[in-house]
């Protein structure tokens, strides 16, 4: 059962307006998980929270109550938030969203809110870096597909998702760096015999199965096919439901000249 009292580090992922002057807001925390929790007056213009409970600003929480739907008590900032924007703030937002599609009420994961906290502190350095000359812009989104790579394997890894890079599926042989392999949705590596493409997996070198066990993104290729992975891998946990960030990117994507 939910403690009647908590305070904890969070972030508000999402929220929405509730009643007249409140809103119902769905927070991610340290050692509580993700929870719903009601903000009283916080649309209210003299409210002290309406500029605090937005997301990716880092807060302590303070809240009492018991069930799915509690009521926070006081908000406070933990550490100063620049604003994301561009890429940065779209990719923010997609973290979100799989937070909130993936992730169960009262279900702790220290490690992913940290995994979570390290990934927004570098959107945010990204984005206040942002370069004025085009050559290095060019280079800005390799550096955030590095930033959603490490989240999404540590997600996955800290959600249960089995992602095995280290062995061959079935026969459990050290992956080789010189070969190539599918890698299957529920099973993990298969060396590749054909060229056929399969539904039920991507094919990726070896090294790149190596460098995301040890976590090295220096690869131009090993990034590239570390999203075709996430993307098989998130796709099947999800089990069917979209993603409306994707869905925003392909629109914005389909406006550019």
């Amino acid at each position: 059962m939910p403690q009647n009292h908590g305070m904890d580090r969070g972030y508000v992922l999402h929220s929405y307006p509730y009643r007249e002057t409140s809103l119902i807001l769905q927070a991610w925390t340290e050692k509580h998980g993700r929870m719903g929790l009601v903000a009283k007056g916080a649309r209210r213009p003299r409210s002290a929270h309406r500029s605090l409970l937005v997301p990716f600003q880092p807060l302590v929480l303070d809240w009492f109550g018991r069930g799915e739907l509690r009521t926070l008590k006081a908000a406070e900032p933990a550490a100063p938030a620049t604003p994301l924007g561009g890429q940065s703030l779209l990719s923010a937002f997609y973290l979100n969203e799989l937070l909130l599609k993936l992730t169960h009420r009262d279900d702790p994961h220290e490690g992913l809110f940290t995994a979570y906290d390290e990934a927004i502190a570098a959107l945010r350095r990204l984005s206040a870096a942002a370069p004025a000359v085009a050559e290095a812009r060019a280079a800005a989104p390799a550096s955030i597909e590095v930033v959603l790579r490490r989240f999404e394997l540590r997600m996955l890894q800290e959600l249960g998702y089995a992602v095995e890079l280290s062995r061959e599926a079935g026969s459990g042989e050290p992956i080789d760096p010189g070969r190539e392999y599918w890698y299957v949705v529920e099973r993990g590596p298969v060396a590749a015999q054909g060229g056929d493409a399969r539904a039920d997996a991507v094919r990726l070198r070896g090294l790149t199965l190596i460098d995301l066990e040890r976590g090295r993104f220096e690869d131009a290729a090993t990034v590239a096919q570390a999203k075709q992975l996430m993307r098989l891998l998130i796709n099947h946990s999800l089990n069917g439901q979209e993603l409306a960030t994707r869905a925003l990117v392909r629109d914005l994507q389909n406006l550019a000249p």
